[in-house]
């Protein structure tokens, strides 16, 4: 059984940086591929970024690429999401994601690749 649990959320001011987690419950972590996906208030949730199951393929959204950085450590069942130069347009619910059905190979940037889902944690971004 796959649970998530998202830390690492708060206030930053801008330009600042924060790190959120996600640790997995579940004994197979480093089978399943993983994303970070977030939700501004009345907005879609919309993908930030991913990464393999081995951690050793990324994929970012435009918006965030070259200031977030997405990585794992199977051995403690965690996945990170670094952000640096953070943005009032970064203020968000973010959400961490597991694909643990169909292919896990490669990586995901859809919701719909993913069938697990964290609770959330919010960053929120003053200007």
């Amino acid at each position: 059984q796959v649970q998530l649990v998202e830390s690492g959320g708060g206030l930053v001011q801008a330009g600042g940086s924060l790190r959120l987690s996600c640790e997995d419950s579940g004994r197979t972590f480093s089978n399943y591929p993983m994303g970070w996906f977030r939700q501004a208030p009345g907005k879609e949730r919309e993908f930030v970024a991913a990464i393999s199951r081995s951690g050793g393929i990324t994929y970012y959204a435009d918006s965030v690429k070259g200031r977030f950085t997405i990585s794992r450590d199977n051995a403690k069942n965690t996945v990170y999401l670094q952000m640096n130069s953070l943005k009032p347009e970064d203020t968000a619910v973010y959400y961490c994601a597991a694909r643990t059905q169909g292919s896990t190979y490669g990586i995901y940037s859809t919701r719909d690749a993913y069938n697990y889902w964290g609770q959330g944690t919010q960053v929120t971004v003053s200007s």
